[in-house]
């Protein structure tokens, strides 16, 4: 299993520091965030694996900050931590996407075991993150940054080379597929800012994935005016 990097928000200044330290001294690169926007921010303009998220934090709660990044991810492990132990708050928190939810206080031993099965559990659903099948013809290889259609009626099999904006783009839509993809997000994690010659930009490489997808005609890259994208193509064919 490849080196997992965490995302850390915790606003406890003394706690959110021997964290961080413990879990490197685990193996695994993290970095902490010390209110709920600040991990939003954060998640927007870096690459991460896994996500812990206290609950009680200032500016964003934990609850909003997973609202926030399961917008952009739907799929990306998302770890609470928490004060609060009655029922009605871990259901809050499966509701907004967690996958577990540990109650402080915690033993360090049982916070590492939970993200090892977490993660375990989550590489078994999902053995290759990075091969997307999109529609009935197509597939999408990121790490080769190759799409493949494999050719019908009317159409003879194909490979499109991609460059690597193209190949981060799609990758964000195959992950979100059928869910619209705020614009500002997308910017933000790919181009690290959202200026006007960078929406054009990302603009000019939608176009061109709409052209390599067109020969499905189930296979939309579809404009939410005002919002975002959505990739949008029938599943379970």
């Amino acid at each position: 299993m490849s080196t997992i990097k965490i995302l850390l928000a915790e606003d406890d200044l003394n706690l959110g520091p021997i964290l961080k330290a413990y879990l490197e001294q685990k193996g695994f690169p993290t970095k902490l965030a010390t209110d709920g926007e600040m991990a939003v921010n954060m998640y927007r303009t870096d690459e991460f694996d896994f996500i812990i998220l206290d609950v009680m934090m200032p500016v964003l709660d934990g609850y909003a900050a997973a609202k926030e990044i399961r917008k952009f991810n739907e799929k990306i492990p998302i770890l609470f931590l928490s004060a609060k132990n009655q029922e009605a708050d871990k259901i809050k928190g499966f509701e907004v996407g967690a996958d577990d939810y540990i109650t402080k206080p915690f033993s360090m031993e049982e916070l590492l075991l939970r993200i090892q099965a977490i993660t375990r559990r989550t590489h078994e659903e999902r053995p290759e993150d990075n091969i997307f099948s999109i529609g009935q013809y197509y597939t999408f290889d990121y790490n080769k940054q190759l799409i493949t259609f494999s050719g019908n009626d009317n159409f003879p099999y194909e490979e499109i080379k991609l460059t690597s904006k193209e190949s981060e783009l799609l990758r964000v839509f195959t992950l979100n597929s059928n869910q619209i993809v705020d614009r500002g997000i997308v910017l933000q994690k790919i181009w690290k800012n959202d200026t006007y010659f960078n929406a054009r930009s990302m603009d000019v490489y939608i176009t061109k994935l709409r052209k390599y997808l067109k020969k499905d005609p189930a296979v939309e890259i579809a404009n939410q005016h005002g919002v975002g994208f959505k990739l949008c193509f029938p599943k379970n064919l």
